[in-house]
């Protein structure tokens, strides 16, 4: 008898897995038709553009989709998406930090979607709670250096965050600028979580004393430290692998030694977007390994949080591990990231001055 039951229980386990694997054919075929129907998708991007352009060509062949693209950083889509107040110019963001995208969510201009292809998610940590945003790949938080500019002017390379205070870095150090990129955003809350906030933005403070420049982007640093115009760029250590890659010898990574966070390169729907079924047909897609695969194409060497991805061994060549983070709060940069970069202009006061750029 039990084993009747037994077989019973699993014919129709396999029968209700096949039933939910043909509704899914189903849905996606009645989709991809409704999105070709649309006939376009305007896509904002915050990774680099090379990245993005490789995602949309792939998409747009694979569907017939005409698929636009601007390539603009988090916080200028912010920016955008809250000036256009529900009647956007664009369908879908993707690639850059999700602290930009979890403010313009708590806005209510993201649409939550029920992505069929969220299954392929390695962890429910990398989408948001109501689908407002998914997750694509991962990068660390760390610091590039240029060794032969630290060998040249007699000072060692950092360890970690409480070292890049030395008043021997000085004029070396260059993040980027909260009011226009993710990166400095998830530097703020990234010292609010390990610190705590009053200690955060003391510390925040006295590291300004330090920075050369806030560039504009937060990939911005990483391109300058190989030419020597930056000496330790605050940023994402896949963009110091790209800059090896290209042939500057002369950077070295750096995990700081008190630990360090990571950002969650993500993809979301506009809310008013004008081609809203081509917007859901860029999520499934951009949740495959088909897509997310390309990205070492571009050079972008990213880790990737889908199953059966292939992680690009660059990422680890370089001694990089995508576990060896904080456990980032998610929530709490959705509910303070705005009043924290707040907090942190007011604490600067006067010397928020013209090292912020924003061209």
């Amino acid at each position: 008898m039990k084993k009747i039951l037994t077989l019973i229980l699993a014919l129709s386990l396999i029968l209700s897995l096949g039933i939910s694997l043909a509704e899914n054919d189903a849905y996606m075929a009645d989709l991809v038709k409704a999105a070709q129907a649309e006939g376009e998708l305007i896509v904002y991007g915050s990774s680099e553009e090379a990245h993005i352009a490789v995602i949309v060509k792939a998409f747009e062949a694979k569907y017939g989709i005409k698929t636009l693209f601007q390539r603009l950083s988090t916080g200028e889509v912010q920016a955008k998406i809250t000036e256009e107040n529900g009647n956007p110019s664009a369908d879908v963001w993707f690639g850059g930090t999700t602290d930009p995208y979890n403010e313009t969510a708590a806005a209510g201009l993201l649409v939550p979607y029920d992505a069929k292809n969220a299954g392929n998610l390695v962890d429910d940590m990398y989408r948001d709670k109501d689908g407002q945003w998914y997750g694509v790949y991962k990068g660390i938080l760390g610091f590039m250096v240029n060794t032969e500019e630290l060998e040249r002017l007699g000072v060692p390379a950092p360890k970690g965050w409480d070292d890049l205070l030395k008043p021997e870095y000085k004029d070396l150090i260059w993040l980027s600028n909260p009011n226009t990129a993710g990166t400095a955003k998830l530097v703020i809350n990234t010292m609010v979580q390990m610190k705590g906030h009053d200690a955060a933005m003391d510390y925040l403070v006295a590291l300004d004393k330090n920075i050369a420049q806030y560039t504009k982007s937060g990939s911005g640093p990483s391109k300058k430290v190989g030419i020597g115009e930056c000496v330790i760029g605050i940023g994402f250590l896949h963009d110091g692998i790209t800059q090896i890659l290209d042939g500057y010898d002369n950077i070295e990574l750096i995990i700081p030694e008190e630990g360090t966070s990571f950002e969650v390169g993500a993809t979301a729907i506009f809310k008013g977007a004008k081609h809203p079924n081509a917007a859901r047909l860029w999520v499934e897609f951009c949740l495959t390994p088909e897509a997310v695969n390309l990205a070492k194409t571009a050079n972008a060497f990213q880790f990737l949080v889908l199953t059966d991805a292939e992680q690009p061994p660059q990422a680890t060549q370089f001694g990089l591990d995508p576990d060896n983070v904080i456990e980032y709060d998610f929530e709490d940069a959705k509910a303070n990231t705005s009043n924290y970069v707040n907090d942190f202009f007011d604490a600067l006061g006067a010397a928020a001055d013209d090292r912020f750029k924003t061209e």
